[in-house]
């Protein structure tokens, strides 16, 4: 290692080589330990955005990203079945992680799921559950171990013994123009994953004007890369593409959608397209951690999951040993935070949705207070948007496009305005599956 010089890899790497494993494993210990300076740090990234690495890089540099900090090692912590996990490259009223954790717990998994907040137009799981009053996003590691093992989920936010490697590579690329970059972004994300120790992951990679990735052509490239690297490091993997063109669900904000998943989970309210989504990405955890032979099996056992109340039963014990009220899912009014302005947003006319822009409303939401464009904004978890009418829905002038949740009549009428601008009224559209495709090794 002692012949090794920072911007000797760099250079190679900017003329089109492939590294190798030692190179890759040399420039992450500076990465971690500060030895690489901040210009040779955002070097190695452009170099990589413009030459890309090969799916040989990809593994090495997700396996050393991953070994910069602690491992979590599930072996003998008693957990009641395999250690299962979903990540979601993000969209607009995604709360899919609320009910899934508990819903793959019911079914026999353990999910020990470490989740991000929000920045942008989409909305982070952590920022969700802290709109419940006590929920504590950030346990001591034997809280957490002992949450997973009794209600067989916990969500948790990032510790900063995790990958740290990757949190000054992500801060860099973030000021360096280099976060758009399929080898890095799939480095970022497996390597947090592969310090949590799991045994199987699934990967909802959404595409459409609400995601991450707007064209379907990036959003496969990056899910392929994503299962052929978490593969080559022995995590199992399969990752499903699912629209973003469109609110996922019937809300977009923080204790709305907390409210929205626990309507799911207890039945009284449950959307269509949301329930697909939750359920396929459910039902390929059960199925890549040996919990269910096929899909039919897994979605049986999820339907005796809900129908029974067990998945339902693991939110209210992971929200309560997690600090949050015991009685949230019974009564989620008494403790959720609510606007003080709350306003619906007519049509205006009659007809159909014909299409939304999904990111627009995303960013409404923001407007609202909802969402932060820097890391450090402080966010409002009573505001948002719900009864949100998706593409095909009939709409009356009497029945309105969304209901506002706003802090003031101002942002309200703001929102109002945005609401009608990022909506098409007209003729009923072409309507297309919410889960587009399934990628595995």
């Amino acid at each position: 290692m002692a012949n090794l010089f920072p911007q000797e890899i760099i250079r190679r790497k900017r003329d089109g080589a492939a590294l190798s494993a030692a190179e890759i494993e040399f420039l992450v210990r500076g990465i971690t330990d500060g030895s690489l300076a901040d210009a040779q740090v955002g070097a190695f990234a452009m170099a990589v955005f413009f030459r890309g690495m090969s799916m040989d890089e990809r593994v090495a540099l997700t396996r050393a990203m991953m070994a910069s900090g602690r491992v979590l090692d599930w072996r003998g912590a008693g957990l009641p079945g395999p250690a299962l996990d979903k990540h979601s490259t993000g969209g607009v009223g995604d709360k899919v992680s609320l009910m899934l954790a508990p819903l793959v717990a019911a079914c026999g998994g353990a999910v020990p799921m470490i989740s991000g907040r929000g920045l942008g137009h989409t909305g982070g799981t952590l920022d969700k559950l802290q709109a419940i009053p006590g929920y504590d996003p950030v346990p001591t590691p034997d809280t957490f171990r002992r949450v997973v093992r009794s209600a067989g989920c916990a969500i948790i936010g990032q510790t900063d013994d995790l990958a740290p490697a990757d949190r000054r590579l992500y801060a860099i690329r973030d000021i360096s123009a280099t976060v758009e970059s399929i080898p890095l972004i799939t480095a970022s994300i497996l390597s947090k994953k592969l310090a949590a120790g799991l045994d199987a992951l699934v990967m909802d990679v959404k595409f459409g004007s609400g995601a991450f990735c707007a064209a379907y052509e990036e959003a496969t490239e990056l899910a392929r890369s994503i299962v052929g690297v978490a593969n080559g490091a022995g995590l199992r993997t399969a990752a499903l593409l699912t629209d973003m063109n469109r609110v996922l669900g019937a809300s977009a904000g923080n204790a709305v959608e907390v409210r929205e998943a626990i309507d799911y989970l207890t039945g009284a309210y449950r959307d269509a397209r949301l329930g697909k989504v939750t359920r396929a990405l459910s039902a390929e955890l059960l199925v890549l951690g040996g919990l269910a032979a096929d899909d039919r099996a897994a979605q049986a056992a999820i339907d005796k999951a809900l129908a029974s109340g067990a998945a339902t039963e693991r939110f209210a014990r992971m929200v309560a040993e997690m600090g949050g009220p015991s009685d949230l899912v019974e009564h989620p009014e008494r403790h959720l935070p609510r606007a003080p302005v709350v306003r619906p947003v007519p049509a205006g006319r009659d007809g159909y949705v014909t299409s939304v822009d999904a990111r627009a409303y995303g960013v409404i939401v923001m407007g609202l207070g909802g969402g932060r464009s820097r890391p450090d904004d402080r966010i409002d978890p009573a505001v948002g948007l719900t009864d949100i009418r998706g593409p095909g829905e009939p709409l009356t002038r009497e029945r309105p496009l969304a209901i506002v949740h706003a802090r003031s009549e101002e942002d309200a009428d703001r929102a109002a305005a945005a609401l009608r601008a990022a909506t098409i009224i007209g003729a009923v559209p072409a309507m297309t599956p919410v889960v587009r495709e399934r990628i595995a090794a």
